[in-house]
């Protein structure tokens, strides 16, 4: 992780081991991520329901999305809901089971956050610049992703 990224990550940290209401902190956790990394543009946290096979959309920081429901397997969410594995797409246009939320946005990264093996839940982050992710974004994701396993 770089010097900004590992202070982000430690100010995230911070308000973690809080003793906030849990869905406060999540909240904080994605208006931190979205103000402290400059082309992080949304940042959602989507839960799974392992019985609808959905994903539902918990804290966000950003511009109100309709995409509150995605079920397993559509769009870059959904394909993570049934991988498990992190996915980054650096342009949006060119990936064919994309779900737009915004015309502006062309970069995508989402990052499964896993609790017992299992993924529970996943980070999404939207960007306007077209690929926008990092080796060190993702770590930083990653990192926020463990730290919030408990949370959900």
């Amino acid at each position: 992780m770089n010097k900004l990224h590992a202070s982000l990550f430690g100010e995230i940290k911070s308000v973690v081991d809080s003793d906030n209401d849990w869905e406060d902190i999540l909240r904080f956790v994605c208006q931190m991520l979205r103000d402290g990394v400059e082309h992080f543009d949304w940042v959602g946290i989507y839960r799974y329901d392992t019985v609808s096979r959905t994903l539902i959309l918990g804290p966000y920081a950003g511009k109100e999305t309709e995409h509150t429901e995605i079920p397993y397997g559509k769009g870059v969410c959904g394909q993570v809901a049934v991988s498990g594995e992190r996915l980054v797409v650096p342009d949006v246009r060119a990936e064919e089971n994309y779900i737009a939320c915004s015309a502006e946005v062309r970069s995508e990264a989402v990052v499964p956050v896993i609790r017992a093996g299992n993924a529970i839940a996943q980070i999404d982050v939207d960007s306007n610049t077209p690929d926008a992710f990092s080796r060190e974004d993702i770590e930083l994701l990653e990192g926020v992703a463990e730290e919030i396993k408990d949370f959900l």
